[in-house]
C-alpha cells in the first residue's frame, strides 16, 4: 500500500533490498533514462483475506505487456517474482527458475520478490547471495556503464 500511495514502484523495504541486489542507489534506480520499471499490472490489486497482496490481474499483462517490452527492447531484464517468471519464461516454480538463473543470464535474471516474506527463502538458499548476486551486479554495472538505455 505504501508504494501505491507514493506512486513510486519499490518505494519500500522491498525496493531497498532490490537496489542492494542490483548494487545501485536510489537515484540510479529511479533514473528513467537508464532504468525502466515495468510492472505486471499498473495498479495495486489490494489484499486477500490474510492481508497478503493479491496477484496482478492477468488482463493487465495480456493487454499491454508485449507491446511495452517491444517498445523498450531491454538489453537486461530482471524478472521479479513468480508472475513475471510465468509470463516471460513459462516458469511454474520460482525456486527452480531462480536456481537455474545461469540458463537465462546475462540478459535475463529471474529473481524472487525482494519482499520480507522471502527472507526465509534467502536464508535457505545462500547460493543466491554468493553466486547469483555478483553476476547480477556485474550485469547491471555493465549495462549502466553503456549509457542511457533500458535495464
Amino acid at each position: 500500500m505504501r508504494v501505491h500511495e507514493s506512486g513510486r514502484p519499490f518505494d519500500d523495504r522491498s525496493g531497498q533490498r532490490l537496489r542492494d541486489w542490483m548494487g545501485i542507489d536510489e537515484a540510479q534506480f529511479y533514473d528513467r533514462d537508464r532504468i525502466s520499471i515495468v510492472p505486471m499490472a499498473f495498479c495495486f490489486p489490494g489484499y486477500d483475506a490474510k492481508g497478503a497482496d493479491l496477484p496482478p490481474p492477468p488482463i493487465c499483462a495480456r493487454t499491454w505487456r508485449d507491446e511495452v517490452m517491444a517498445l523498450l527492447q531491454p538489453r537486461l531484464t530482471l524478472l521479479i517474482g513468480g508472475h513475471a517468471m510465468r509470463w516471460h519464461l513459462g516458469a511454474r516454480q520460482v525456486s527452480e527458475t531462480v536456481r537455474d538463473w545461469r540458463r537465462y543470464a546475462p540478459s535475463v535474471f529471474p529473481l524472487p520478490h525482494p519482499s520480507w516474506r522471502n527472507t526465509g527463502w534467502l536464508r535457505r538458499n545462500p547460493w543466491f547471495e554468493t553466486d547469483l548476486l555478483p553476476a547480477l551486479r556485474a550485469a547491471v554495472a555493465a549495462e549502466l556503464s553503456q549509457g542511457a538505455g533500458s535495464a
